[in-house]
């Protein structure tokens, strides 16, 4: 049985190594051990409000990205409906043009066959009264072959002029 129980100077050097190793322990390696887990725990937690913030970040981020997507869509909507508006008054100014384009030319044209008209029927005026003098000529030439019938016809053209 001696094996089995100490005796008591066993203890009391076993006690005694034990304090001295816990005083050693104590003194080198307990503080830097104790620091080096709060430092850890520190790290982690401030690697989980980290995260938090982070993901706050994103959730508002996603928000106003959401926001401006919105907003450019509405620009782009607004954009294309004045497009669309300026392409409709242009093709209405452009219609516009044309159709005063088309009666000035009208206008014109009608102008012009009147001028040519004016011209043709002066002309055709002209040609007639040229045929009415010389079939008048003619007909004077044989009526006034005798003397007395001309010296009758311009008494008579005198007594008309006065």
């Amino acid at each position: 049985m001696g094996l089995v129980t100490p005796s008591i100077g066993l203890v009391f050097w076993m006690l005694v190594t034990f304090s001295i190793v816990l005083v050693i322990l104590k003194k080198f390696a307990w503080k830097p051990i104790l620091d080096s887990i709060r430092e850890r725990e520190q790290t982690i937690e401030d690697a989980l409000n980290q995260a938090e913030k982070t993901k706050a970040d994103m959730a508002r981020l996603s928000s106003e990205n959401e926001a401006l997507l919105a907003a450019a869509r509405q620009e782009r909507d607004a954009i294309m409906k004045e497009a669309r508006e300026m392409k409709d008054k242009i093709v209405g100014d452009a219609k516009v043009t044309a159709d005063e384009e088309a009666k000035k030319i009208m206008q014109r044209a009608q102008d012009e066959i009147e001028k040519q008209k004016s011209a043709a029927i002066a002309e055709l005026r002209k040609e007639v009264s040229i045929l009415s003098v010389q079939i008048a000529e003619k007909l004077v030439q044989q009526k006034l072959e005798t003397s007395d019938a001309q010296q009758a016809l311009i008494a008579q053209q005198l007594n008309q002029l006065n």
